[in-house]
């Protein structure tokens, strides 16, 4: 399963619909709060997490999470990306720091990368 949270839908589309291509199951949220309401510790999967969300950012969620990068892999990717958002990901265990408009074939790799991980 990989879960997709981002606020902008145009990309939570285009994202679900690459990955179902590739024959992944997907699903996608609009915030890191419907996510973490919805999400179920065990299955086997990956996280793809805008850095910029509403209310708690993709790092701030990450970060109140006991070891979330560790249990379920995660990939953020951003349009504004910086470097001390790049360190702070990094120091939370974040496999992959992509800027958008993300690459699909390296979005693909990253994923496969931490489906195996986990």
């Amino acid at each position: 399963m990989v879960y997709v949270v981002d606020d902008d839908e145009a990309v939570r589309e285009s994202l679900k619909l690459l990955l179902e291509t590739h024959g992944m199951a997907v699903e996608a949220y609009s915030s890191s709060e419907e996510f973490a309401q919805s999400y179920v510790p065990g299955r086997g999967s990956c996280l793809i997490l805008d850095l910029h969300l509403p209310g708690a950012s993709g790092l701030d969620y990450l970060a109140k999470q006991n070891d979330a990068a560790a249990e379920l892999p995660v990939v953020i990717i951003t349009g504004r990306g910086d470097p001390a958002s790049r360190a702070r990901a990094e120091q939370l265990g974040v496999l992959a720091f992509l800027d958008k408009p993300v690459a699909g074939q390296e979005l693909l790799a990253d994923i496969r990368q931490a489906l195996e991980r986990a």
